[in-house]
């Protein structure tokens, strides 16, 4: 058993329904030793019994510190818990363990491989501590979620009625009934779009960042939200290749030694929130702005997929967002003197 311990890392894997975690520990000769692992429910029931695992195979003497990464929405319910209850976490953005894990000599992705590899990180870093973000960040996050599935159903229900009346003898009662639940959703649209602006006026130094992210060509007042909603307001985002990472539209090549198997992909495994958020924006800047539009036909000969030049330009945009939310100045076209020697798809 290690002596002199200077540093305890719970490394935690975090699934919808479960917690896998591995312990760690590093001693004054800075040797690294991952010494127990268990796996818990993701509620607060298992996040009871992770404390008081924790507590019975660990020094007392010194801290031990949370490790996870930001799995979507999964991971929030147990930050919330450590936090409040005063116990010492950090929050690690997905591409900086992924990126770590192919440094080691680890054949197979399991959930215990990826624990381990989390409390390693975690003995290894100096990371920062996470704070609980902003209550408006958490509150906008989550009306403009509902409104996401709103607009969904509704849009089911469009295509419900369209089909409806396709037929060659329309039941009017099932319209009228279609058409009721459309009015209905329309008016719940309504009154969370009225929350969402009720919430953001009575914070006047946010009210001010909408309305210079607004400055960007495509985006508005709701796209802004969503993104500062999403990243609570860029919380744990220090630059823009780790903000392409989190939101998924980072650009991955398939490698096998110094082969480079098959086209690069964006990787889809960030926040697909923020994805979204970023179609229309990105289609409306091409049409609208003619910066846009240039580097859009410039990306589009390159490569002739026009979707692929879209996508391209959704990363630009939600950069601009992080751009000119840190330096809090309006867009101006030197913000996109820079596409003209690089293509957008190189990472930043």
């Amino acid at each position: 058993m290690m002596t002199n311990i200077l540093k305890q890392v719970a490394g935690i894997d975090v699934a919808q329904k479960e917690l896998v975690v591995s312990m760690g520990r590093m001693d004054q000769e800075l040797t690294l030793e991952i010494f127990a692992f268990k796996t818990f429910p993701n509620n607060e029931k298992g996040f009871k019994a992770l404390i008081q695992w924790s507590a019975t195979i660990t020094d007392d003497k010194v801290k031990v510190r949370y490790v996870m990464e930001a799995t979507g929405v999964y991971h929030e319910s147990l930050a919330y818990y450590l936090a409040d209850n005063g116990f010492e976490l950090s929050i690690v953005l997905p591409n900086k363990i992924s990126n770590y894990f192919r440094t080691l000599d680890i054949n197979t992705i399991t959930d215990k491989t990826a624990s381990q590899t989390i409390a390693r990180f975690g003995l290894e870093r100096k990371l920062e501590v996470w704070l609980k973000p902003k209550k408006i960040f958490r509150d906008l996050k989550q009306l403009t979620r509902e409104r996401d599935q709103l607009i969904a159903e509704r849009t089911l229900l469009k295509n419900q009625l369209h089909a409806e009346l396709a037929e060659a003898f329309p039941n009017q009662r099932s319209v009228n009934r279609i058409n009721s639940r459309i009015r209905f959703l329309n008016e719940q649209e309504k009154e969370i779009k009225g929350d969402i602006a009720e919430i953001v006026k009575q914070d006047n130094e946010l009210l001010k960042k909408v309305q210079t992210i607004t400055s960007i060509p495509g985006v508005g007042k709701l796209t802004a939200i969503i993104v500062l909603a999403e990243t609570n307001g860029f919380e744990l985002i220090r630059n823009k290749r780790q903000l392409a990472s989190y939101s998924g539209l980072d650009i991955r090549e398939k490698q096998s030694g110094t082969l480079v198997k098959g086209k690069p992909r964006i990787s889809k495994k960030g926040n697909r929130h923020l994805r979204k958020a970023m179609h229309l924006p990105a289609l409306s800047a091409i049409k609208h702005n003619e910066q846009f539009k240039v580097i859009f036909t410039r990306l589009v000969s390159r490569h002739g997929i026009k979707m692929k030049a879209a996508v391209a330009l959704q990363r630009k945009l939600l950069e601009l967002i992080f751009v000119i939310w840190k330096t809090d100045k309006p867009f101006a076209k030197d913000h996109l003197e820079s596409a003209n020697k690089l293509t957008i798809l190189q990472n930043t």
